[in-house]
């Protein structure tokens, strides 16, 4: 990490040349806490906070917290710059509350994939990173490694396949993916929830959080499990034989974009640091710290990073970003026929 911090604030200074802003200045954030937190400063506070002389003030707060406080914010915004991971940036541009941003105005914007730099004229902020959802499987007792969605239904991974309640962010990505993968779509979850209720029936089970991942792999023979890309690599971290697979119907996406709050004095700060954070280097770092997918066609990832994301034109072509908006509306009524399903 220390060797990726020197090469991203070496590049970075370079890229972005060696402007000092006024040290009493009032930056604020948000970031997830935890290690993403960690790799957040590591990956890109720490660059800008040398690079440009200014203090980061981070408020940790997920994303559904952190679009309350903007929304609450809206006649007095507090935060210059804000991340998403769970698509409201498309309801905070639609409402105003963030800033549209000129593409001409990010040195890295133009080696971005296009999907994660779609909507900067409407105010919705480049991805610099994708939570990728495919299949975490036990190295040592699958294989070979599963290819496909329909692979959960194998009969062979009844008994240890775990599936993760879709109150869970990921947990809805897969189901979705599991659904369209048996024919359903947005308006239609039903194939989704039929399978669910065959492979409960097989006998699979259910958990709600990433930590109950980990300790059914650890001690109750899980073999494969729905999740995303950087949990992969968690389990490894524990001593766990893990690996992560895209299916080939697609590969749904978490997008973590980082957004510019309208109504702030720090305009020219607030691009700077979402341009750092679209940077190559930055997107290395994230990348060999948490394996999370980059966006930027630049990045250059070792075989072993690469082998845990979603990774290059290939690798980014079978994304699939469920519309954020469609399943806010929704959420409600489908955790509600979830349950029903998972308590027959």
């Amino acid at each position: 990490m220390k060797a990726i911090l020197g090469t991203t604030a070496l590049s970075l200074s370079v890229l972005l040349g060696t402007t000092t802003f006024a040290q009493d200045t009032t930056f604020t954030i948000n970031s997830f806490g935890g290690a993403y937190e960690t790799a957040h400063r590591a990956c890109i506070i720490t660059p800008f906070e040398e690079e440009t002389g200014v203090s980061v003030n981070v408020v940790t707060a997920y994303s559904a917290d952190a679009f309350a406080q903007l929304r609450a914010q809206k006649d007095a915004p507090q935060f210059d710059v804000i991340h998403f991971s769970g698509g409201q940036e498309i309801v905070g541009a639609a409402e105003g509350l963030l800033a549209p941003i000129d593409a001409a105005s990010l040195a890295n914007a133009a080696d971005l994939y296009d999907f994660a730099k779609a909507n900067l004229a409407r105010g919705e902020g480049p991805a610099y990173s994708i939570a990728a959802i495919g299949m975490i499987y036990n190295t040592d007792a699958v294989s070979p490694a599963p290819t496909q969605w329909t692979d959960l239904l194998n009969p062979e991974y009844s008994e240890h396949l775990v599936l993760t309640d879709i109150s869970n962010g990921y947990g809805m990505l897969g189901f979705l993916m599991l659904n369209q993968s048996q024919g359903g779509d947005l308006n239609n979850i039903q194939p989704g929830l039929d399978a669910v209720a065959k492979l409960l029936e097989a006998g699979a089970l259910i958990v709600s959080t990433s930590p109950e991942i980990q300790q059914e792999f650890a001690q109750n023979d899980a073999w494969i499990a729905p999740y995303a890309s950087d949990y992969a690599f968690t389990l490894r971290k524990a001593g766990l034989p893990s690996g992560f697979a895209q299916g080939a119907e697609g590969t749904p996406a978490s997008f973590i974009t980082s957004n510019v709050v309208a109504g702030r004095p720090n305009t020219d700060l607030a691009l700077k640091f979402v341009d750092m954070s679209i940077s190559p280097e930055a997107q290395e770092c994230f990348a060999e710290a948490l394996r999370y997918s980059p966006t930027n066609s630049k990045a250059e990832l070792s075989a072993e990073v690469a082998a845990d994301v979603a990774y290059g034109e290939e690798g980014v072509a079978g994304l699939i970003r469920f519309d954020p908006a469609v399943i806010e509306v929704n959420r409600a009524a489908w955790v509600e026929e979830w349950n029903k399903t998972i308590a027959r």
